[in-house]
C-alpha cells in the first residue's frame, strides 16, 4: 500500500494505492483547500479513517529538486537538507513539503520507506538552449541561474494520457497546459520535453491565480528604486498579490472573474488567454508544428470559456474546436477538437498522484 502527499500553493491532495495483481488500484482520495484545516490534522486524519499506520510507502511532492534531483528518491536526512536549501527558490512550496514529510514521519512506523518525487525532474534533461540565461556564465551564486520547469508530474502525466487515447501514434509533438492555480505550458516531442514556461522560479510564463508570470526585468529595478520596494515585499508581491488576484482586484477564482461583469476581472482573464495562446504559437515553432494540444488542471478541466478563447487564436495553425463538445466537457478525458482537426484538441485531468505511486513502486522494487 502507498501513501501520496501532494501539498500545492492553494491545496493538499492526499490519496492511497494497492498492489493488486501487479496494478496499482485506488482505494481513497481527497483534496482540501486552503483554509480547512491545517495540513498536519487533514494527513493525521486521513490516516486514520482510512487505517494507512502499516502503509509501504510514502510519496511526496516536493517542487523543487534543484539540479540534484532527476528522479524519484529515497528520502534521507540529506534529501531533506537539499529540500530545505532549495526553499529559497519555491518559497510556496518546499517548505510546506518538507514540514509534511516530518509529521508523516512521526505519524507512522520507522520501516515506513518515504519516497520524493520532483516537480523538476521531468525537465532535467531539456536541451541546454532551454536551460540557459543570457547571463554572464561566471556568476557565483548558491544555485545555478538556469531554468529548471515545474509541474513537471502533470505534464508527464498528462503525456501518458495522451498515448494511451492517441495509441496509434508512434512519435508525437505534444503542447501541454496545466492550468490551475498555478500555470504552466510544455512543449513535448515523443516524451522528452524541449521547453516549458516556468523557469528558475515558479514565477516565469503564464498568468497565474497570484503570481504575475513573465515581467521585463527592468520593471523590478524600477519598483525597487521608485517605491523603495525590499526583496522580500517584492517577492510578496510577485508571488502572492499579482495575477489574476492583481489585475482584477477582485479575486484569483476563475470562477468568479467568468461571472463578474467588471471590466477588471474582463481584463483579467483577456490577459491570461492572450498569454497562453502566446506560448503555444512559440511552441509550435520549437515543435516544427503540434499533433496534439492538451488540457489539464482545474482552469484546464472545467472552464470551456477558458479553452475556447485561447484556442481562438489559433485557427491559423489548424485547430477546428468543436464548440459543442467542448461546452459538454468538465474534468472528463475527452476531444474537444473535431474530427478532421489538422492538430487534435483534448482535455486530460492530471493524475498526478498515480504516477508518484508508479514510481515509488519502480523505486522500492528496485
Amino acid at each position: 500500500m502507498f501513501l501520496t502527499i501532494n501539498s500545492g500553493s492553494s491545496s493538499l491532495r492526499l490519496a492511497a494505492y494497492v498492489r493488486e495483481d501487479g496494478e496499482l488500484q485506488r482505494l481513497a482520495a481527497t483534496r482540501h483547500e486552503t483554509g480547512t484545516g491545517s495540513y498536519d490534522e487533514l494527513l493525521q486524519r486521513f490516516i486514520d479513517d482510512h487505517n494507512l499506520q502499516q502503509v509501504r510507502g510514502v510519496v511526496h511532492r516536493v517542487v523543487h529538486g534543484g539540479s540534484y534531483f532527476s528522479g524519484a528518491c529515497r528520502i534521507d536526512t540529506g534529501v531533506e537538507s537539499r529540500i530545505e536549501e532549495l526553499a529559497p527558490l519555491a518559497p510556496l512550496h518546499n517548505p510546506q513539503a518538507l514540514a509534511l514529510i516530518r509529521t508523516a514521519r512521526q505519524l507512522l512506523t520507522p520501516q515506513t520507506a518515504h519516497v520524493a518525487v520532483f516537480d523538476t525532474g521531468f525537465f532535467h534533461s531539456m536541451p541546454e538552449r532551454a536551460i540557459r540565461y543570457a547571463l554572464p556564465s561566471d556568476l557565483n551564486c548558491d544555485h545555478e541561474p538556469r531554468r529548471y520547469g515545474f509541474h513537471g508530474l502533470a505534464h508527464q502525466a498528462m503525456w501518458q494520457a495522451w498515448l494511451q487515447h492517441e495509441s496509434g501514434r508512434s512519435k508525437t509533438r505534444l503542447i501541454t497546459l496545466q492550468l490551475g492555480a498555478g500555470c504552466s505550458i510544455s512543449a513535448i516531442r515523443d516524451g522528452k520535453p524541449l521547453d516549458t514556461s516556468m523557469g528558475f522560479s515558479p514565477l516565469e510564463g503564464l498568468v497565474m491565480a497570484t503570481r504575475s508570470g513573465d515581467l521585463d526585468p527592468g520593471l523590478l529595478l524600477y519598483l525597487q528604486q521608485q517605491q523603495g520596494l525590499t526583496p522580500e515585499q517584492l517577492d510578496n508581491m510577485l508571488n502572492r498579490h499579482s495575477g489574476l488576484l492583481g489585475v482584477s482586484g477582485l479575486g484569483a477564482d476563475m470562477r468568479d472573474l467568468l461571472d463578474s461583469t467588471e471590466p477588471r476581472a474582463q481584463q483579467a482573464v483577456d490577459l491570461y488567454c492572450y498569454r497562453a495562446a502566446k506560448y503555444i504559437g512559440a511552441y509550435l515553432a520549437v515543435l516544427g508544428g503540434a499533433d496534439g494540444i492538451v488540457f489539464g488542471g482545474g482552469v484546464g478541466e472545467h472552464a470551456p470559456l477558458i479553452r475556447a478563447r485561447i484556442l481562438g487564436y489559433l485557427g491559423w495553425a489548424g485547430i477546428d474546436l468543436d464548440p459543442d463538445a467542448n461546452q459538454a466537457i468538465l474534468g472528463e478525458a475527452a476531444r474537444i477538437s473535431r474530427a478532421d482537426s489538422r492538430i487534435a484538441a483534448w482535455v486530460l485531468p492530471v493524475d498526478e498522484a498515480r504516477l508518484m505511486a508508479e514510481q515509488a513502486w519502480q523505486l522500492l522494487d528496485a
